[in-house]
């Protein structure tokens, strides 16, 4: 089963990313760019900025955000599958968390001008 990953390409740190993990990540992931996707808003019934804010996946049916999404997406790419094993850890999981939260959070501002 496919798992959709919506990000923002839009983002320079954020394409860069995401374009090494298309390199090597196999057809189970399927990249969706949220810039002006209207369709990703009715999918993910998140808000642009919602979207804007956090990395999510739909795996399942179901609307991931921000680290958990990073775990199911290093999860299916082989090469990473020890990354998603080290930081599911939960002490390791919860600084790994804040660490993204606060990230995303700068990114978010720099790139908050595409809001409509």
């Amino acid at each position: 089963m496919s798992i959709k990953v919506y990000f923002n390409d839009s983002c320079n740190i954020c394409r860069l990313e995401i374009n090494h993990y298309k390199k090597i990540a196999d057809s189970s992931l399927e990249w969706v760019d949220i810039t002006n996707n209207e369709d990703a808003l009715v999918k993910t019934s998140k808000t642009q900025a919602e979207l804007l804010r956090r990395l999510h996946v739909i795996e399942d049916g179901k609307v991931i955000g921000g680290a958990k999404a990073f775990i199911i997406i290093w999860s299916k790419i082989p090469k990473y599958k020890i990354l998603a094993k080290i930081f599911s850890f939960k002490p390791l999981f919860i600084i790994f968390h804040y660490i993204y939260e606060i990230v995303a959070y700068f990114l978010f501002l720099k790139n908050k001008h595409q809001l409509k």
